[in-house]
């Protein structure tokens, strides 16, 4: 039988992955992030993220589509804009980003991510 073509985005068949930010990167708190790969192919990458509070300093060489499905962060570009972001919110962060993301409540997201 040949592989679907219509996969969901479900965690119950990814091998979770966990890392923290970089120690030159964080800036509060002791964040942990979990990772669950859905797909991965081409050059892209989607799945679920999932962070616990704290700080860290970021930085994106990729496109980046999130899709928040609990919690709230605040993620902020050098040089002034500030969004809070919560359940239900969808958001784009575009290549040359730079910045902060600060989990204020543990907070989970779908990404669809194009290198």
């Amino acid at each position: 039988m040949p592989e679907p073509l219509c996969v969901a985005i479900d965690t119950s068949g990814a091998a979770p992955e966990t890392d923290r930010p970089a120690p030159e990167k964080a800036i509060s708190g002791d964040p942990e992030f979990t990772t669950w790969n859905v797909e991965e192919r081409d050059g892209l990458y989607c799945g679920v993220w999932q962070a616990t509070p704290g700080k860290w300093k970021i930085s994106y060489d990729e496109w980046e589509f999130c899709h928040i499905l609990q919690g709230v962060s605040v993620i902020a570009e050098d040089g002034g804009n500030v969004r809070t972001v919560r359940a239900g919110d969808s958001f784009v962060l575009r290549p040359g980003f730079e910045g902060t993301w600060e989990v204020i409540e543990t907070t989970r997201k779908e990404y669809v991510i194009r290198l």
